[in-house]
Formats: structure tokens, sequence, C-alpha cells
């Protein structure tokens, strides 16, 4: 079974309703032991995420495109893919910054300022059903009026009709409910330490907490990427975290 069939279908485009006026802490939990477990190596198909962040650090952005790096095919090397941001985002976060970009990114970068949220929401929906784009990231400030269930929904169905992804940043923004397959708060996270220099700072890493998935546990994770230099700058990498652990039995009689 692939992990496509974890991950229920879509159900019907019409939502009753009131839906959108409630929140996702509403709902149910997931129960435990329920779904697989997530990891960067996990080949999900393309749909809607979310990505929850301050608009105080780029760890959002930053984690959007290594998401986008780490599922990119030999043949999307050369094709564009858009980032679309609405005017708030704009205003608070700044643009796109070319040179802060992964390099072979930087050439097919297509930015779109839209005016206000409805326009942003459009743009990204057009955006995924252009088969020319390898993924499309969208950025909005704070929790617009446009951006409800149905919006979320139109987004998830047209991601996975024409197979492009869709990583949506939501700035400030409270997790309403939503109809987007992987659902994230984002948040920076201490850096490694640097190989050469204790007092240097080494590669960034990003924390990532995984509170709703379809077909997937809810988990926390610290993610680096392209920190080893042996590997692919696209790698997507977990990295372990320390544990106390009982000493081994020969090791506790040596004293």
């Amino acid at each position: 079974m692939s992990d496509a069939d974890h991950l229920p279908s879509p159900a019907n485009d019409a939502a009753p309703d009131g839906l959108a006026a409630l929140r996702a802490a509403d709902l149910p939990a997931a129960r435990a032991g329920e779904g697989v477990d997530w990891s960067p190596e996990r080949d999900l198909p393309p749909s809607l995420w979310e990505l929850f962040s301050s608009m105080d650090d780029a760890s959002g952005e930053a984690l959007a495109l290594a998401f986008a790096e780490a599922r990119r095919q030999d043949d999307e090397t050369a094709k564009p893919w858009l980032w679309v941001q609405d005017a708030q985002s704009i205003r608070r976060g700044g643009r796109p910054f070319l040179h802060g970009l992964p390099v072979a990114r930087r050439s097919g970068l297509v930015h779109v300022a839209a005016a206000n949220p409805a326009d942003a929401l459009w743009a990204m929906e057009e955006g995924v059903r252009c088969g020319a784009l390898s993924f499309v990231v969208g950025e909005l400030a704070g929790d617009p009026k446009p951006l409800d269930f149905t919006a979320t929904r139109r987004l998830v169905l047209a991601a996975e009709r024409h197979g492009v992804p869709l990583y949506l940043l939501r700035r400030d923004g409270f997790a309403n409910l939503s109809a987007a397959r992987l659902r994230w708060r984002v948040a920076a996270a201490p850096s490694a330490p640097h190989r050469w220099n204790a007092v240097a700072p080494g590669e960034p890493r990003a924390g990532a907490d995984l509170f709703r998935g379809r077909g997937l546990r809810p988990g926390h994770f610290t993610l680096e990427h392209g920190g080893w230099q042996h590997e692919p700058g696209h790698r997507l990498a977990v990295v372990p975290q320390p544990r106390d652990r009982p000493l081994e039995p020969e090791r506790r009689e040596a004293g």
C-alpha cells in the first residue's frame, strides 16, 4: 500500500454553512496510534500544506522551500515556480530576496504581488492549475476572511488534480478549520554547532510541529536542510534529539 492510500479522498467540495466558523481546536483530536509517522523520505502526493509562523522570523519561508527542494525531481529543475504574496505580507515581511534563494531556483522565480487576499488566493489556484510550474508558495498575513474552508478545499482539489504542490504560509495566522492535507507550526531552532568555529553559528535549523496530517501521526521535528557536505544540497533531514537513557548493564557493573 502506498502512502497516498493512507490519505482519504477529498469529500464533496460543498461545505455546510457554518463550518467555516468552527475552529480546529473544536474538532476531536486524532486518536493516539492512528496513522503513520511523517519523515522527509515519505513520498506524499502533491497537495496543500499549511505552515504557520511568526512575522518575526523567516523559518516558515525557509521550510516551505526546503519541502519543495526535498521532493524535487530532475526533470523539474528547469521548471519555473510561483511565489504569491498579498499586500499585507509584503508590507510586514518584505519580498523574496533573490540571492537568498537556492541557486537552482533563482532564475525560475515568478513573483505575484496581489492587492488583497482574495486576489492572492485566485493567483495561487491558477498557479497550481498550471502544469508548467514545479510548485507554488503562497503567503497570507493574519486571518483574511476569504481564506475559509471552501477556499482551502478548492486549493486542495486543484493541487491534487494537477499534481502541483502548494505551500501556504500563514504569517501570524490562527489555525481555523482547513482542508489542508498537512498543517505545521514552524519556528526557528538553535543552529547546528559549527564544524570549525565553536562561537560561530552552524547550519540553520527549524522546529516543525505537525499538528494535523491526514493519515499521519502528529509529531515535533527539528529539521535541517543540506547540513551534510557530502550529501546533495536539497537533502532535508530530521535532527536526532539527545535523550537520557539508563546505562548499559556492563557499564553499570563496572561502576
